[in-house]
C-alpha cells in the first residue's frame, strides 16, 4: 500500500511540473510518525512530515515532553517559541487549517485558518471538524500551554478476534473502541493501521 501511495504521489508531482512549492510540502507530509499534542485536558495526534526538522524534533522528544506557550496571531494561527532551534527547509507555502509549521527555525505555528509564507512543514493535526480544531487550539482566546510528546509505545487491545472473518469496522488505535463514523485520525481496520485525512 505504501509503495502504491508513493508511486501515485510521484506521478502527481511529475505531472504537475510547474506547480508551486505547496505540493512539495504536501509530498513531505506523508511521514509514518506521529506525536501527541496536548492543550489543557485535550489531546490530538499530529502526523509528522518527513524531513530533518521532524527527525530532530523526534530526537528531542525522546528525552521527554516539550512544553511551550503559544498565542493567537492574525486571527488564523497560534504561534509560540519552541525554546530551541530545529533544521529548516523553508519554502513558500499556503497553509490550511490543521497544518503545523516551523517558523524561523524555533517557533511552532498551528493553523486554524490559512496563510501564505515561508515555512518548514512539521505535520498535520488530525481533527474531525473545523469547530473541533478551533476549540482544541482555543482560537481567539489568547495564550495556551502546548505540550508535545511521543505516543505510548505499547497499546493493549482486549478481545481481539482471529476468526479469519472480514470486519469492516473502524477501531480506535488506543483501547480498541469501535467507531461508526470515523473522522480524521488513525484507526485499525481489518487488523491494519488506517489513516483518514
Amino acid at each position: 500500500m505504501k509503495t502504491i501511495k508513493k508511486l501515485l504521489l510521484l506521478i502527481a508531482i511529475v505531472a504537475c511540473g510547474s506547480c508551486n512549492s505547496d505540493n512539495d510540502a504536501m509530498a513531505q507530509a506523508t511521514g509514518d510518525h506521529s506525536i501527541n499534542v496536548t492543550i489543557g485536558d485535550m489531546s490530538m495526534t499530529l502526523t509528522l512530515a518527513n524531513n530533518s526538522a521532524t527527525q530532530a524534533l523526534l530526537e528531542a522528544l525522546s528525552n521527554g515532553p516539550i512544553t511551550f506557550t503559544a498565542n493567537d496571531y492574525g486571527g488564523f494561527e497560534k504561534v509560540g517559541p519552541l525554546g530551541f532551534s530545529l533544521p529548516t527547509s523553508n519554502s513558500q507555502i499556503t497553509t490550511q487549517a490543521g497544518d503545523v509549521m516551523l517558523y524561523n527555525g524555533n517557533q511552532i505555528v498551528m493553523f486554524y485558518g490559512s496563510n501564505s509564507w515561508s515555512y518548514t512543514p512539521l505535520g498535520q493535526l488530525q481533527f474531525s471538524s473545523l469547530d473541533q480544531l478551533k476549540s482544541f487550539l482555543k482560537a481567539g482566546e489568547g495564550n495556551i500551554e502546548v505540550t508535545l510528546q511521543l505516543p505510548p509505545t505499547a497499546t493493549v487491545i482486549n478481545n481481539l478476534r482471529d476468526d479469519n472473518s472480514s470486519d469492516d469496522g473502524y477501531y480506535t488505535s488506543l483501547g480498541g473502541m469501535r467507531i461508526k463514523n470515523p473522522g480524521r485520525g488513525i484507526y485499525i481496520k481489518n487488523g491494519k493501521k488506517v489513516i483518514i485525512r
